[in-house]
This record gives C-alpha cells, structure tokens and sequence, in this order.
C-alpha cells in the first residue's frame, strides 16, 4: 500500500481545502477583520480536508472499497468524517484558544436542540464529508478508467494475436509441393524454372513482411494470387481447368492481407481439378463503386473424398478474419451443392 499522496490527491486536497477555506471570505465580503477572524479555522478546516482525502484515498479505497467490502467503507468513511469533525469542534483540543477571535463565540446562545444548532453542525460537517465524496468519486471514477483501458489494451492485444495467427497460417504442402515441382522443372532443365522460384520466392516475402501490416494494397494481394495459382498450375503440363479473372483497375485500395487466399486453396483441396475432363475452378474479382466482389466457384467430385471436410477450418478462420477487420461491412455467402461449391464475399472498402 502506497501511503505517500500521488499528485491528483494533493490536487484534490489543494482545491477542497482551499475552496472551504474561501467561503467564508467571499460570503462575509473578505475585510480585515474576516481574515484575522477566520485564519486559524481556516487553518484546522484545511488540516482536516487534508487528513479526509488522504486517509480515504490512501487507506480506505484500496483496502475496502476495491476490496468488496463497501458496506465496511461507508461505515469507516463515516466515522472518519465524523471523528475529524470532532476534533475540529471539540473544545478541549490544543488548537480551541486560537478562535478567540471570533465573535460571537462558536457555541455561545445557542440551544442544544434548536434549527440554528443543526444547520451549525451540518456546516461543520460540511467541508470534510464532501472532500470525502469527492474525493471517493474522482478516485473509483479513475480506478474505473484504468480498468476499462487495461480492459481494452488486452482486448487490442488478443486480437492482434488472434489476427496474426490468422494471417500466418500456411499450408505447409502448398509449400512442399510447390518446391517439388520447381525441382522437376530444373530436373528437365525449363527455362520456367527461375521464374516460378522468383515467385515462390515473392509469396513467402509477402507472408513475412507485408503480412505484417493490418492492410496491404490490393495489387500486393492480387500478385499473391497470381503466383500461388501459377505454381498449382505446375501439377499439370497440359493445363488445368482453370478460369480467372481479377480486376487490377483499382490496385492502391486498401485490404487485409491473406484474406482472399483461404477461398482458392479450398478451391484447389476439394475441386479434384487434376481431373481434366470433371474438375475446375472458376475465380472472379471486381472492384464496384466502394465495394469489392470476389466468388469463387469449383466442382465437387461425386465421392467427394477428402481427408478436411468442405469449407473447414480455412474457412472458419477467414469468417472470424472478416468478423475482426470487417465488422458489420462484409458479407459472405457460402454455398455447397451436390457438384458445385460457391463462394460470395462482398466487402466494403
């Protein structure tokens, strides 16, 4: 328990201190003689402010408010208010011969149970209960601040966790097969060979650096495409069954890295697109307006034998990717027939 004062308690003792202490000036027009009557309780009313909201924030707050243990709170808190203004008005204490001065005395002529005596003792209550609120107030208000940043830096920090593991996730066979068949390529000695290792080469500089950023432009995005479905298109010498079309009008706008892809590796997992005569792939995207459209479309063998279920946790990852970068301005539409799978994603840009 930190007891020294941190600089917002001095400043809350600095104006209730002072701001009691002023009153009674400005309401009696501030001469000479107000001063000389009122300087010493000045002093001690300041004194008991002082003690009020250092005790409160220092001791009480933490040790029981924050504690769950409000109902012991009040009840400390009120004690504590009363014992200051005990000692404040207690005839018997050391600093009672400095009001003196005051005229008429504080006590004198005054029925013990009369209205003029209630409204006298509410006024001497008055300063350190509300330096007591106020104080209890600024400080739960702050705690309640604290907590609500602490609260939503951890939220920041768990979804840009959540977001990066999103982003790298990689298929490791892409990555193998990939490098097999540039082996083979330089195996039979094709002048491709330095080309597709150039774009191998790009994709994974993509992963690793740009990947970084929550957004990337969409030339950057579409360029990852291109090379990921070249080096599939690899598999095959006489070509693969493979329509694409994406829309380079519009490259500078703004999209989360590695969102499109999960849609075409699911394409390429589930399509059997090895089978020249039943299998294919058709893969859209157009820029419309403030929007940007992508569908991809593939067949479904009959068996539909696969080790992952159709749409699995690819999928799943980008729907909860779009949900973080894209909240309430996408919408995705995913439709499995008996031999067709559909993929609609319309994002907001």
């Amino acid at each position: 328990m930190n007891l020294m004062p941190s600089k917002r308690t001095w400043l809350q003792i600095l104006f209730w201190g002072l701001l009691w202490i002023s009153i009674p000036f400005l309401l009696a027009g501030g001469g000479s003689d107000i001063h000389e009557r009122y300087f010493y309780h000045s002093l001690v009313i300041f004194t008991g402010t002082a003690l009020v909201v250092w005790i409160n924030v220092a001791v009480l707050i933490p040790k029981l408010f924050f504690e769950n243990k409000q109902a012991l709170y009040l009840l400390s808190g009120i004690a504590l208010v009363a014992l200051i203004t005990f000692l404040d008005e207690w005839d018997a204490t050391p600093w009672e011969k400095y009001f003196e001065h005051s005229t008429p005395p504080r006590r004198a002529n005054m029925q013990p149970n009369s209205l003029r005596h209630y409204l006298r003792t509410i006024s001497y209550v008055m300063p350190y209960l509300t330096a007591f609120v106020s104080s209890a107030l600024i400080e739960i208000a702050s705690y309640a601040n604290q907590k609500a940043k602490e609260a939503a830096d951890f939220r920041n920090e768990k979804l840009e966790s959540e977001m990066k593991f999103l982003k790298w996730e990689f298929n490791p066979h892409f990555l193998f097969n990939a490098l097999n068949n540039i082996y083979t390529l330089s195996i039979i000695k094709s002048e491709k060979t330095p080309e597709n290792l150039l774009k191998l080469s790009g994709m994974l500089r993509y992963m690793l650096y740009d990947c970084k950023a929550d957004t990337v432009t969409l030339d950057k995005e579409i360029a990852y495409l291109k090379h990921f479905i070249d080096l599939h298109l690899l598999k095959d010498s006489q070509g693969l069954n493979v329509e694409v079309h994406l829309d380079e009008s519009k490259p500078d706008i703004k999209i989360a890295p590695m969102l499109l892809i999960p849609f075409i590796e699911n394409a390429f997992k589930h399509s059997q697109v090895e089978d020249l005569e039943n299998g294919w792939i058709k893969i859209d995207l157009a820029t419309t307006g403030d929007h940007l459209v992508f569908e991809v479309c593939n067949s479904l063998p009959k068996d539909k034998f696969t080790k992952d279920k159709i749409g699995g946790i690819g999928l799943e990852n980008v729907r909860r990717q779009l949900e973080l970068m894209y909240p309430d301005r996408h919408d995705l539409k995913i439709k499995a027939g008996e031999d067709v799978f559909e993929i609609y994603l319309k994002i907001e840009i």
